[in-house]
């Protein structure tokens, strides 16, 4: 593809690594940019800026955050007594899209994969366990919200098997959500009854 410009390719290279989106989409919507306000382009350029030095992780759940904890573990009018696990924060802005949810959330940062050389020790599995042995911890159920892949069931089971010795009830969303596939990609409405009509984990 020619460009007017190095200018331009230089643009049209760099938006064109983000996913989803090829050299025709980058060129039109570099075009985009050179058409608006300096103001604009340069407010877009704060932004992404902020977005890669600003942002923090929750120490609780692993959340994206701005601050040490995010605005979900400090909201008391949350449920203490529940916490959904899911893989990424993806998951977690899709379950909260669904308003069907009010409890906490657990983010692991993916899924037990061999194959991926990822192992128990590379998930945020132990940090888990330790808001189960907390004084003041108020958790009575786990609900388990990873995909319905092999991974997704696997990591399920291992968590499963380091929850027993806390007592606690755990269950999983419904399959209302279809074997293989990934949490994000799920319509809210099937996403949000597989919420309400979860059920025990069976490991």
């Amino acid at each position: 593809m020619e460009y007017p410009s190095k200018l331009i390719e230089d643009a049209v290279n760099e938006i064109s690594k983000l996913p989803g989106i090829g050299k025709k989409s980058a060129l039109r919507l570099a075009l985009h940019l050179l058409k608006q306000d300096e103001d604009r382009t340069q407010s877009l350029a704060d932004a992404l800026v902020n977005l890669r030095t600003k942002t923090q992780y929750c120490q609780i759940c692993h959340n994206i955050a701005d601050a040490p904890v995010c605005a979900i573990c400090q909201n008391r009018q949350r449920d203490r007594s529940i916490i959904c696990v899911v893989e990424t924060a993806t998951d977690l802005i899709a379950i909260e899209n669904t308003s069907q949810y009010r409890g906490l959330y657990h983010v692991l940062g993916g899924v037990i994969s061999p194959l991926d050389g990822i192992s128990p020790g590379d998930l945020a599995i132990d940090s888990l366990l330790q808001r189960m042995n907390t004084d003041d911890s108020e958790v009575k159920e786990v609900l388990l919200a990873l995909s319905a892949t092999m991974e997704g069931d696997t990591t399920a089971f291992f968590i499963t098997k380091k929850l027993k010795p806390y007592n606690i009830k755990i269950t999983s969303i419904a399959r209302g959500v279809p074997i293989g596939s990934e949490l994000e990609y799920t319509d809210e409405i099937t996403l949000g009854r597989s919420i309400v009509g979860r059920k025990a984990y069976e490991g």
